[in-house]
């Protein structure tokens, strides 16, 4: 069973290099495994399939927020993807279309950092 789990680890580690996560010399706190740097830039361990955050002594740790509140948020925001969206098939005057994809690319970026607040 040990066996089977450790495979699993060992896939997990190299499909994050193929996807283009490289391989710190950093070792996760908790179990010791090794970390990827994610291309975000966040530490990730294959074996916990988790976030990791290094505190460097003296400093604190943020508090993340609520998921609650983050799904929330999340909701807006796809409400307001949408809105922008039907407003983008409607319109047919340039300027007004150049605002609304702006707008829509904020509104999509937003949505990837909340998701991946909530992953982390």
């Amino acid at each position: 069973m040990e066996k089977k789990e450790n495979d699993k680890h060992i896939k997990r580690m190299a499909d994050l290099l193929l996807k283009g996560a490289t391989l710190t010399d950093l070792a996760c706190p908790v179990c010791g495994s090794p970390l990827f740097r994610l291309k975000d830039k966040t530490l990730w361990c294959a074996k916990d399939e988790k976030k990791v955050v290094i505190v460097k002594d003296g400093e604190e740790t943020s508090k993340p927020a609520g998921t609650s509140g983050l799904e929330t948020l999340e909701a807006t925001l796809l409400a307001k993807v949408q809105d922008v969206q039907g407003k983008i098939q409607r319109t047919e005057n340039v300027d007004e279309l150049k605002k609304l994809t702006s707008a829509l690319s904020e509104l999509l970026d937003s949505l990837e950092k909340v998701k991946r607040m909530k992953k982390g």
